[in-house]
């Protein structure tokens, strides 16, 4: 199986949607056959985590965590695997590192870690790491709203949990997010086209 499985990983503002559709659109000019998906899903369990991080609904952080785990099986099974066996490039907006580095700020990492073990490993991880104060000044231009997260002092801490967790997956690059998304997305061509 040729397919490759490429996931772009960080807090909120730091990028991921434009970095992740900047490669979907490069990888597309060249000819290659590209999903471009996101966690959490647009399907039932992903709307009712979308709720969950918006306070629409208040469920505990064990049952948020086990909603991202069913969300992802089930994602796996119907899009990407099928994808993956077709001999396309999957690219995802968020993975199993967002659950580690958020989750573990009201839940053990190693418990996190063990719901998450059967999953697929990526071929290649971006951490886009960004400043929490960019972060938020970027996700105050776009919405109104804020979610569970999009705190300064939880975005710090998840920020440390990204750093410490860089040499978790194998292939994972961590990249300054801080740049232009041009200069950031030149940093994920290069690596890109030595796999591709």
């Amino acid at each position: 199986m040729s397919g490759k499985f490429i996931v772009f990983e960080g807090l909120d503002g730091s990028g991921l949607s434009t970095q992740a559709f900047k490669l979907k659109e490069y990888l597309f000019k060249k000819g290659k056959r590209v999903v471009l998906s996101k966690e959490q899903t647009d399907n039932l369990i992903g709307g009712l985590i979308k709720s969950s991080l918006k306070g629409d609904i208040k469920i505990s952080q064990l049952t948020l965590q086990l909603m991202f785990v069913a969300d992802r099986s089930h994602h796996l099974d119907s899009e990407i695997e099928p994808a993956l066996k077709d001999d396309k490039i999957v690219i995802l907006d968020r993975y199993l590192l967002s659950t580690l580095a958020f989750g573990s700020l009201n839940l053990d990492i190693d418990f996190l870690k063990i719901i998450n073990s059967k999953f697929r490993k990526p071929d290649l991880t971006f951490i886009i790491d960004c400043f929490p104060e960019t972060c938020m000044e970027r996700i105050s231009k776009e919405r109104f709203h804020s979610e569970l997260f999009e705190e300064k002092n939880k975005l710090e801490k998840v920020r440390k949990n990204y750093l410490t967790l860089k040499d978790y997956l194998p292939n994972t690059h961590l990249i300054d997010g801080n740049r232009s998304k041009e200069e950031v997305f030149e940093d994920i061509k290069k690596i890109v086209d030595k796999i591709i």
